[in-house]
Formats: C-alpha cells, structure tokens, sequence
C-alpha cells in the first residue's frame, strides 16, 4: 500500500494538533509563510525527505506514521 499525499497531510494534521501546534507555530519554525505550510496538510504539496524528518521529531511520531505505513502505536499496519 503506498500512502497517497492526501492521507499524509491527514496524517500530518492529526499528528500537529497532537503535539499541540498550530499550522502558523509550525511555519514559523520550518521559516515559511503559514500558507505554504496548509499545502502539506491538504495534499496539495508534498514533504521532501528534510522536511519530513524536522516534523517527525517536532511531532514525535515517524515517517512510517506518516506515510501511513503503521498505526499511532508503531504497529505495521
């Protein structure tokens, strides 16, 4: 199953307002504009390998995660 960028950016928002962040927090770490950012978790724009890694670990979660290969527990899903 190969994670489509819409279900990335689902998996990016939830993972967001999990670790308590708002898109403009976010933004403003990663320095771009807020818009730019709302394009990741919409699924219009997708991560490049740096990206992915910064929110990884601002967000505790991992790529795997992201990419909607295992569960919020680290199961393979």
């Amino acid at each position: 199953m190969q994670a489509t960028a819409d279900s990335v950016g689902e998996r990016l928002k939830l993972a967001r307002k999990n670790a308590g962040f708002t898109q403009k927090e976010v933004s403003q770490l990663m320095n771009m504009a807020q818009q730019n950012y709302a394009r990741y978790e919409s699924g219009t724009v997708e991560l490049n390998y740096e990206k992915m890694i910064f929110l990884c670990k601002l967000y505790g979660v991992s790529a795997d995660y992201l990419l909607g290969l295992e569960d919020e527990t680290g199961r393979n899903i």
